[in-house]
Protein backbone atom coordinates (compact mmCIF):
# COMPACT_ATOMS: atom_id res chain seq x y z
CA UNK A 1 0.00 0.00 0.00
CA UNK A 2 1.36 3.42 -0.99
CA UNK A 3 1.40 5.88 1.94
CA UNK A 4 -0.47 9.11 1.24
CA UNK A 5 1.48 11.26 3.67
CA UNK A 6 5.09 11.46 4.73
CA UNK A 7 5.74 10.06 8.22
CA UNK A 8 6.66 12.45 10.99
CA UNK A 9 10.32 13.33 10.36
CA UNK A 10 12.98 12.38 12.90
CA UNK A 11 16.26 14.32 13.00
CA UNK A 12 19.40 12.48 11.93
CA UNK A 13 23.09 13.34 11.56
CA UNK A 14 25.94 12.24 9.33
CA UNK A 15 29.42 12.76 10.79
CA UNK A 16 32.67 12.26 8.87
CA UNK A 17 36.03 11.36 10.38
CA UNK A 18 37.49 14.74 9.34
CA UNK A 19 34.99 16.57 11.56
CA UNK A 20 32.35 17.40 8.95
CA UNK A 21 28.79 17.04 10.32
CA UNK A 22 25.53 17.51 8.44
CA UNK A 23 21.94 17.29 9.68
CA UNK A 24 19.07 15.66 7.83
CA UNK A 25 16.02 13.45 8.28
CA UNK A 26 16.11 9.80 9.30
CA UNK A 27 14.96 7.21 6.76
CA UNK A 28 14.59 3.49 7.19
CA UNK A 29 15.52 2.01 10.56
CA UNK A 30 16.02 4.43 13.45
CA UNK A 31 19.43 3.72 14.88
CA UNK A 32 23.14 4.16 14.21
CA UNK A 33 25.63 2.75 11.72
CA UNK A 34 29.13 3.40 10.44
CA UNK A 35 31.48 2.57 7.60
CA UNK A 36 33.50 4.02 4.74
CA UNK A 37 31.51 6.78 3.03
CA UNK A 38 31.54 6.49 -0.76
CA UNK A 39 29.28 7.64 -3.59
CA UNK A 40 27.62 6.05 -6.61
CA UNK A 41 26.70 7.99 -9.77
CA UNK A 42 24.06 5.56 -11.12
CA UNK A 43 20.72 7.17 -11.97
CA UNK A 44 18.74 3.96 -11.34
CA UNK A 45 19.31 0.62 -9.65
CA UNK A 46 19.48 1.71 -6.03
CA UNK A 47 18.20 -1.68 -4.82
CA UNK A 48 20.80 -3.64 -6.82
CA UNK A 49 23.49 -1.34 -5.44
CA UNK A 50 22.29 -1.67 -1.85
CA UNK A 51 22.29 -5.50 -2.10
CA UNK A 52 25.68 -5.83 -3.83
CA UNK A 53 27.96 -7.74 -1.38
CA UNK A 54 30.96 -5.73 -2.59
CA UNK A 55 29.54 -2.75 -0.66
CA UNK A 56 29.61 -4.54 2.68
CA UNK A 57 31.00 -2.20 5.33
CA UNK A 58 30.37 0.97 3.30
CA UNK A 59 27.86 3.79 3.62
CA UNK A 60 26.44 4.48 0.17
CA UNK A 61 25.72 8.05 -0.94
CA UNK A 62 23.66 8.29 -4.13
CA UNK A 63 24.43 11.28 -6.34
CA UNK A 64 21.10 11.02 -8.19
CA UNK A 65 18.69 13.11 -6.08
CA UNK A 66 15.46 11.05 -6.17
CA UNK A 67 15.79 7.67 -4.46
CA UNK A 68 12.85 5.38 -3.69
CA UNK A 69 10.51 6.72 -6.39
CA UNK A 70 9.94 3.31 -8.03
CA UNK A 71 9.86 1.26 -4.83
CA UNK A 72 11.54 -2.13 -4.46
CA UNK A 73 11.16 -5.45 -6.28
CA UNK A 74 12.25 -8.90 -5.20
CA UNK A 75 13.72 -9.59 -8.66
CA UNK A 76 16.18 -6.69 -8.20
CA UNK A 77 17.96 -8.29 -5.23
CA UNK A 78 21.63 -9.12 -5.83
CA UNK A 79 21.85 -10.88 -2.45
CA UNK A 80 19.40 -12.13 0.15
CA UNK A 81 19.59 -8.87 2.13
CA UNK A 82 21.00 -5.33 1.95
CA UNK A 83 24.79 -5.21 2.14
CA UNK A 84 25.51 -1.49 2.52
CA UNK A 85 26.09 -0.21 6.04
CA UNK A 86 23.85 2.81 5.47
CA UNK A 87 22.27 5.10 2.88
CA UNK A 88 22.68 8.84 2.22
CA UNK A 89 20.35 10.62 -0.24
CA UNK A 90 19.26 14.10 -1.24
CA UNK A 91 15.51 13.54 -1.70
CA UNK A 92 13.89 10.35 -0.42
CA UNK A 93 10.57 9.25 -1.95
CA UNK A 94 8.14 7.76 0.53
CA UNK A 95 5.62 7.46 -2.30
CA UNK A 96 6.48 5.28 -5.27
CA UNK A 97 5.02 4.74 -8.72
CA UNK A 98 5.67 1.31 -10.23
CA UNK A 99 3.03 -1.33 -10.94
CA UNK A 100 5.67 -4.06 -10.55
CA UNK A 101 6.90 -2.89 -7.14
CA UNK A 102 6.59 -5.21 -4.15
CA UNK A 103 6.68 -2.34 -1.66
CA UNK A 104 8.28 0.94 -0.65
CA UNK A 105 11.98 1.49 -0.07
CA UNK A 106 11.19 2.89 3.38
CA UNK A 107 9.42 -0.30 4.50
CA UNK A 108 12.15 -2.43 2.93
CA UNK A 109 14.85 -0.55 4.84
CA UNK A 110 12.94 -0.88 8.08
CA UNK A 111 12.44 -4.62 7.51
CA UNK A 112 16.20 -5.13 7.22
CA UNK A 113 17.06 -2.53 9.89
CA UNK A 114 19.02 -0.42 7.42
CA UNK A 115 19.82 3.08 8.68
CA UNK A 116 19.73 6.08 6.35
CA UNK A 117 19.62 9.87 6.14
CA UNK A 118 17.83 12.15 3.68
CA UNK A 119 17.74 15.90 3.09
CA UNK A 120 21.53 16.08 2.68
CA UNK A 121 23.33 18.27 0.15
CA UNK A 122 24.93 15.31 -1.61
CA UNK A 123 26.54 17.48 -4.30
CA UNK A 124 28.57 19.32 -1.66
CA UNK A 125 29.47 16.08 0.11
CA UNK A 126 30.58 14.41 -3.13
CA UNK A 127 32.85 17.35 -3.90
CA UNK A 128 34.21 17.09 -0.37
CA UNK A 129 34.95 13.36 -0.77
CA UNK A 130 36.55 13.88 -4.19
CA UNK A 131 38.86 16.50 -2.65
CA UNK A 132 39.64 14.80 0.66
CA UNK A 133 39.29 11.16 -0.39
CA UNK A 134 36.92 8.51 0.92
CA UNK A 135 36.76 8.35 4.71
CA UNK A 136 34.80 6.72 7.49
CA UNK A 137 31.52 8.17 8.68
CA UNK A 138 28.63 7.52 11.07
CA UNK A 139 24.88 7.98 10.57
CA UNK A 140 22.78 8.28 13.70
CA UNK A 141 19.25 9.21 14.73
CA UNK A 142 19.83 8.21 18.37
CA UNK A 143 23.02 10.14 19.13
CA UNK A 144 22.88 13.72 17.86
CA UNK A 145 26.02 15.01 19.59
CA UNK A 146 28.50 16.21 16.96
CA UNK A 147 31.68 15.50 18.92
CA UNK A 148 30.51 12.04 19.91
CA UNK A 149 29.65 11.08 16.32
CA UNK A 150 32.93 12.37 14.87
CA UNK A 151 34.88 10.41 17.47
CA UNK A 152 32.91 7.25 16.60
CA UNK A 153 33.74 7.75 12.93
CA UNK A 154 37.43 8.16 13.73
CA UNK A 155 37.46 4.92 15.72
CA UNK A 156 36.17 2.83 12.81
CA UNK A 157 38.82 0.64 11.14
CA UNK A 158 40.22 1.72 7.78
CA UNK A 159 39.14 -0.24 4.71
CA UNK A 160 42.84 -0.63 3.88
CA UNK A 161 43.95 -3.94 5.33
CA UNK A 162 40.39 -5.07 6.11
CA UNK A 163 39.27 -8.59 5.17
CA UNK A 164 35.49 -8.57 4.67
CA UNK A 165 34.77 -11.35 2.18
CA UNK A 166 34.32 -13.94 4.93
CA UNK A 167 31.30 -11.96 6.19
CA UNK A 168 29.35 -12.28 2.93
CA UNK A 169 30.38 -15.60 1.35
CA UNK A 170 27.98 -18.58 1.63
CA UNK A 171 28.42 -21.06 4.46
CA UNK A 172 28.39 -24.15 2.24
CA UNK A 173 28.50 -25.08 -1.46
CA UNK A 174 25.28 -25.12 -3.48
CA UNK A 175 24.18 -25.81 -7.04
CA UNK A 176 22.83 -22.70 -8.78
CA UNK A 177 21.79 -24.21 -12.12
CA UNK A 178 22.21 -27.23 -14.38
CA UNK A 179 22.58 -27.11 -18.15
CA UNK A 180 24.09 -28.89 -21.16
CA UNK A 181 27.06 -26.54 -21.25
CA UNK A 182 30.37 -26.55 -19.34
CA UNK A 183 30.69 -26.99 -15.58
CA UNK A 184 31.75 -23.72 -13.92
CA UNK A 185 32.98 -23.67 -10.32
CA UNK A 186 32.40 -20.28 -8.69
CA UNK A 187 34.60 -19.17 -5.79
CA UNK A 188 32.15 -16.89 -4.00
CA UNK A 189 33.71 -13.97 -2.10
CA UNK A 190 30.44 -12.02 -2.27
CA UNK A 191 29.18 -12.93 -5.73
CA UNK A 192 26.32 -10.94 -7.25
CA UNK A 193 23.36 -13.03 -8.39
CA UNK A 194 23.43 -11.55 -11.88
CA UNK A 195 26.89 -13.01 -12.49
CA UNK A 196 25.42 -16.45 -11.85
CA UNK A 197 22.48 -15.62 -14.12
CA UNK A 198 24.94 -14.80 -16.93
CA UNK A 199 26.34 -18.33 -16.75
CA UNK A 200 22.84 -19.79 -16.48
CA UNK A 201 21.76 -17.93 -19.63
CA UNK A 202 24.67 -19.61 -21.45
CA UNK A 203 23.51 -23.13 -20.46
CA UNK A 204 26.29 -23.71 -17.93
CA UNK A 205 26.12 -25.99 -14.92
CA UNK A 206 27.17 -23.84 -11.96
CA UNK A 207 28.18 -24.88 -8.48
CA UNK A 208 28.96 -22.10 -6.00
CA UNK A 209 31.63 -22.68 -3.35
CA UNK A 210 32.46 -20.50 -0.34
CA UNK A 211 35.50 -18.46 -1.35
CA UNK A 212 37.89 -20.21 1.04
CA UNK A 213 36.91 -23.75 0.03
CA UNK A 214 40.07 -25.87 -0.42
CA UNK A 215 40.92 -26.22 -4.10
CA UNK A 216 40.99 -30.03 -4.00
CA UNK A 217 37.34 -30.05 -2.88
CA UNK A 218 36.41 -27.86 -5.85
CA UNK A 219 38.42 -29.98 -8.30
CA UNK A 220 36.67 -33.13 -7.01
CA UNK A 221 33.52 -31.74 -8.66
CA UNK A 222 35.42 -31.90 -11.99
CA UNK A 223 34.79 -28.37 -13.28
CA UNK A 224 35.64 -27.24 -16.81
CA UNK A 225 36.42 -23.69 -15.71
CA UNK A 226 36.99 -21.65 -12.55
CA UNK A 227 35.49 -18.28 -11.70
CA UNK A 228 36.67 -15.92 -8.92
CA UNK A 229 33.96 -13.47 -7.90
CA UNK A 230 33.62 -9.92 -6.72
CA UNK A 231 33.54 -9.14 -3.01
CA UNK A 232 34.27 -6.51 -0.36
CA UNK A 233 37.41 -5.43 1.44
CA UNK A 234 41.13 -5.28 0.74
CA UNK A 235 42.42 -8.17 -1.43
CA UNK A 236 45.89 -7.73 0.06
CA UNK A 237 44.42 -8.91 3.39
CA UNK A 238 43.45 -12.26 1.84
CA UNK A 239 46.66 -14.37 1.65
CA UNK A 240 44.68 -17.61 1.70
CA UNK A 241 42.69 -16.55 -1.36
CA UNK A 242 45.81 -15.34 -3.19
CA UNK A 243 47.48 -18.72 -2.67
CA UNK A 244 44.24 -20.41 -3.72
CA UNK A 245 44.29 -18.54 -7.04
CA UNK A 246 47.98 -19.32 -7.48
CA UNK A 247 47.23 -23.03 -7.06
CA UNK A 248 44.24 -22.76 -9.40
CA UNK A 249 46.50 -21.34 -12.11
CA UNK A 250 48.69 -24.42 -11.85
CA UNK A 251 45.72 -26.70 -12.66
CA UNK A 252 45.66 -25.49 -16.27
CA UNK A 253 41.91 -24.88 -16.13
CA UNK A 254 40.58 -21.66 -17.73
CA UNK A 255 39.99 -18.90 -15.15
CA UNK A 256 37.84 -15.76 -15.13
CA UNK A 257 37.89 -13.09 -12.43
CA UNK A 258 35.70 -10.04 -11.83
CA UNK A 259 36.51 -7.12 -9.49
CA UNK A 260 37.98 -8.68 -6.31
CA UNK A 261 38.64 -11.84 -8.32
CA UNK A 262 40.59 -9.75 -10.85
CA UNK A 263 42.69 -8.24 -8.06
CA UNK A 264 43.37 -11.66 -6.49
CA UNK A 265 44.53 -13.01 -9.86
CA UNK A 266 46.92 -10.07 -10.23
CA UNK A 267 48.30 -10.53 -6.72
CA UNK A 268 48.75 -14.26 -7.35
CA UNK A 269 51.18 -13.39 -10.16
CA UNK A 270 53.11 -10.88 -8.08
CA UNK A 271 51.48 -7.70 -9.43
CA UNK A 272 50.65 -4.89 -7.00
CA UNK A 273 47.24 -3.61 -5.88
CA UNK A 274 46.69 -0.21 -4.24
CA UNK A 275 43.83 1.56 -2.48
CA UNK A 276 42.35 4.28 -4.65
CA UNK A 277 41.85 7.84 -3.41
CA UNK A 278 38.14 7.85 -4.27
CA UNK A 279 37.36 4.71 -6.27
CA UNK A 280 34.94 4.05 -9.12
CA UNK A 281 31.26 3.48 -8.37
CA UNK A 282 28.58 4.02 -10.99
CA UNK A 283 27.08 2.79 -14.24
CA UNK A 284 28.56 5.27 -16.73
CA UNK A 285 32.33 4.72 -16.71
CA UNK A 286 34.02 4.61 -20.15
CA UNK A 287 36.44 1.73 -20.61
CA UNK A 288 38.51 1.09 -23.75
CA UNK A 289 39.11 -2.45 -24.95
CA UNK A 290 42.72 -2.21 -26.13
CA UNK A 291 42.37 -5.35 -28.24
CA UNK A 292 39.46 -4.06 -30.34
CA UNK A 293 39.66 -0.29 -29.85
CA UNK A 294 36.01 -0.31 -28.80
CA UNK A 295 34.84 1.92 -25.93
CA UNK A 296 32.36 0.35 -23.53
CA UNK A 297 30.14 2.12 -21.01
CA UNK A 298 30.53 0.07 -17.86
CA UNK A 299 29.26 -0.55 -14.35
CA UNK A 300 31.95 -0.09 -11.71
CA UNK A 301 32.27 -0.69 -7.99
CA UNK A 302 35.78 -0.79 -6.56
CA UNK A 303 38.06 1.08 -4.20
CA UNK A 304 41.22 -0.88 -5.09
CA UNK A 305 43.02 -1.25 -8.42
CA UNK A 306 45.94 -3.07 -10.03
CA UNK A 307 49.09 -0.95 -10.38
CA UNK A 308 49.78 -0.69 -14.14
CA UNK A 309 53.57 -0.44 -13.73
CA UNK A 310 53.64 -3.73 -11.80
CA UNK A 311 52.08 -5.81 -14.59
CA UNK A 312 54.77 -8.15 -15.93
CA UNK A 313 54.37 -8.24 -19.75
CA UNK A 314 55.66 -11.82 -19.76
CA UNK A 315 52.70 -12.86 -17.61
CA UNK A 316 49.86 -10.64 -18.82
CA UNK A 317 48.81 -7.77 -21.02
CA UNK A 318 46.54 -4.91 -20.00
CA UNK A 319 43.42 -5.52 -22.07
CA UNK A 320 41.18 -2.67 -20.84
CA UNK A 321 41.80 0.80 -19.41
CA UNK A 322 39.57 3.42 -17.81
CA UNK A 323 39.36 6.49 -20.05
CA UNK A 324 38.75 8.85 -17.12
CA UNK A 325 41.96 8.13 -15.20
CA UNK A 326 43.83 5.47 -17.28
CA UNK A 327 43.64 2.87 -14.50
CA UNK A 328 43.84 -0.84 -15.32
CA UNK A 329 40.39 -2.31 -16.02
CA UNK A 330 41.28 -5.69 -17.49
CA UNK A 331 44.02 -8.27 -17.93
CA UNK A 332 44.55 -11.08 -20.42
CA UNK A 333 46.97 -13.67 -19.15
CA UNK A 334 49.76 -15.30 -21.17
CA UNK A 335 51.02 -18.09 -18.91
CA UNK A 336 47.57 -19.69 -18.57
CA UNK A 337 44.11 -19.51 -20.15
CA UNK A 338 42.57 -16.66 -18.22
CA UNK A 339 41.09 -13.19 -18.28
CA UNK A 340 39.94 -10.74 -15.65
CA UNK A 341 38.24 -7.35 -15.46
CA UNK A 342 38.00 -4.75 -12.73
CA UNK A 343 34.51 -3.61 -13.70
CA UNK A 344 31.19 -5.52 -13.78
CA UNK A 345 30.23 -6.95 -17.19
CA UNK A 346 27.06 -8.44 -15.67
CA UNK A 347 25.88 -4.86 -14.89
CA UNK A 348 22.73 -4.91 -12.70
CA UNK A 349 22.40 -2.00 -12.68
CA UNK A 350 23.98 -0.61 -15.80
CA UNK A 351 24.61 -1.12 -19.52
CA UNK A 352 25.16 -4.47 -21.24
CA UNK A 353 28.15 -3.45 -23.37
CA UNK A 354 30.54 -5.91 -21.74
CA UNK A 355 28.55 -9.13 -21.49
CA UNK A 356 30.67 -10.53 -24.34
CA UNK A 357 33.34 -11.27 -21.72
CA UNK A 358 31.32 -14.24 -20.47
CA UNK A 359 31.32 -15.57 -24.03
CA UNK A 360 35.08 -15.06 -24.32
CA UNK A 361 35.64 -17.00 -21.12
CA UNK A 362 33.40 -19.84 -22.25
CA UNK A 363 35.29 -19.91 -25.56
CA UNK A 364 38.48 -20.48 -23.54
CA UNK A 365 36.71 -23.22 -21.63
CA UNK A 366 35.57 -24.86 -24.87
CA UNK A 367 39.09 -24.73 -26.30
CA UNK A 368 40.50 -26.49 -23.23
CA UNK A 369 37.59 -28.82 -22.54
CA UNK A 370 38.47 -32.46 -23.24
CA UNK A 371 36.49 -34.07 -26.04
CA UNK A 372 34.74 -37.28 -25.01
CA UNK A 373 36.05 -40.36 -26.82
CA UNK A 374 33.22 -42.26 -28.50
CA UNK A 375 32.68 -45.77 -27.23
CA UNK A 376 33.19 -48.47 -29.87
CA UNK A 377 30.53 -51.15 -30.11
CA UNK A 378 31.97 -54.67 -29.97
CA UNK A 379 30.75 -56.99 -32.73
Amino acid sequence: MIPLLHPTPDPCKLALADGTVVTGIAIGHRGETGGELCFNTSMTGYQEIMTDPSYYGQIMMMTYPHIGNYGVMDIDMEAARPMVAGLVVRAFSHRYSNRLADGSLEDWMRRYELVGISGVDTRRLVRHIRTKGVMNAVISSIDLDDESLVEKARRLPSMAGLELASYVMPERPYDFCTGPGPRIAVFDYGCKLNILRMFQARDCTVRVFPGYTPLNEVLAWEPDGLFFSNGPGDPRAMPQAIEQVRAAIRTGLPIFGICLGHQLMALALGFKVYKMYVGHRGANHPVKNLRTGRVEVTTQNHGFAVEAESVDPREAEVSHINLNDRTVEGLRFKSFAGLSVQYHPEASPGPHDSRYLFDEFLALVAAHRPVATPQLTRV
